[in-house]
């Protein structure tokens, strides 16, 4: 999802200048008192992304008539956990490039990268605790727990064919879902929404990051290199097996696992391979779990009286959806 489509999905004006605004303050409130320091934090915001946990930051605090200075506060609490999680990742996965650029790790080295992303929480933390109170704070702090939670678990099933679909919607659920939801929470939390309308459009926003991540997986498989920037199937060749590949173990488990086992140890070339999880009914039972999220996603909506908000939450679902068909 690239920042045009996203702009024509999200048509509010006010929503992209505040976003303006919250790209500035990134900057400003990741200056350190080491200049060196500074330079490694704000690396990867150089480095661009979407920004899509500050935007549902902002668009949940449509919903409510609180401070917008506050609202902005809480995309970028979110932004800089997701920040520092991409910094931390990059280690665990030895990772070359992030968005374009070298990676921190392979630029400087993975302590200063594992630094750097420690004070980039530490700034969430205390912009929370200063500008958006107590609750807030305690909210991040879960909320990355479960980052880590869906981190380790992941790392746990590293070239494991045994681990069930239910163990991939839990990393997910830590590692995607988790933070998107916050986003949500608290933008809405920030602007003074009732509980109601709270507890609605973070629901949507849980489901809509099951979406996105199911969504994601698929596209690995389907799309070409160029497309993604990657190999098609990289996931696999970093032995994290995703629904697809689950699917087709659950299928047909002792040629799937020789096939993934002649992959890990380089001798099958896996682009000979990528039908047997990217083919029409491996896609279509994947979808089913999609389509369940895209429906508890759009019973959600449908308590969120703002119709110009719901119209906007709908239509990044069925953006979403569409990318997997």
């Amino acid at each position: 999802m690239d920042s045009n489509q996203l702009q024509n999905i999200i048509p509010l004006p006010s929503l992209w200048e505040n976003l303006e605004i919250l790209e500035k303050r990134l900057y400003e409130v990741t200056i350190s008192e080491d200049p060196y320091l500074t330079e490694i934090s704000q690396y990867l915001i150089q480095a661009g992304g979407k920004r899509f946990r500050p935007l549902i930051a902002l668009l949940s605090g449509e919903l409510g008539s609180g401070d917008k200075e506050k609202v902005i506060d809480a995309g970028i609490s979110v932004e800089l956990i997701h920040l520092g999680s991409l910094y931390h990742d990059d280690v665990i996965d030895e990772a070359i490039t992030r968005r374009g650029v070298e990676s921190t790790n392979r630029k400087w080295n993975a302590t200063l990268a594992i630094l750097a992303g420690d004070y980039l929480l530490a700034r969430s933390s205390e912009l929370a605790a200063d500008n958006l109170g107590l609750e807030s704070v305690k909210l991040l702090a879960s909320t990355y727990a479960e980052l880590v939670v869906g981190q380790t678990k992941e790392v746990q099933f590293s070239f494991n064919t045994t681990h069930s679909t239910d163990d991939y919607l839990e990393v997910i659920g830590g590692k995607t879902a988790s933070l998107i939801r916050t986003s949500a929470k608290l933008g809405a939390m920030a602007s003074d929404c009732n509980s109601n309308v709270t507890e609605a459009i973070s629901s949507w926003a849980w489901h809509n990051g099951i979406i996105f991540q199911i969504t994601d997986d698929i596209l690995d498989l389907n799309s070409d290199s160029e497309t993604l920037g990657k190999p098609a199937g990289n996931d696999i060749l970093e032995g994290t097996y995703t629904l697809p590949v689950l699917l087709a173990l659950e299928k047909n488990p002792k040629k799937i696992e020789e096939i993934l086992q002649r992959v890990k140890n380089s001798e099958l070339e896996l682009s000979a391979v990528l039908n047997e999880f990217n083919n029409d009914e491996i896609i279509e039972e994947s979808n089913k779990f999609v389509n369940y999220h895209f429906k508890k996603s759009n019973e959600a909506i449908k308590n969120i009286e703002n119709k110009e908000i719901s119209d906007i939450l709908n239509n990044l679902n069925e953006y979403l959806l569409q990318r997997s068909n």
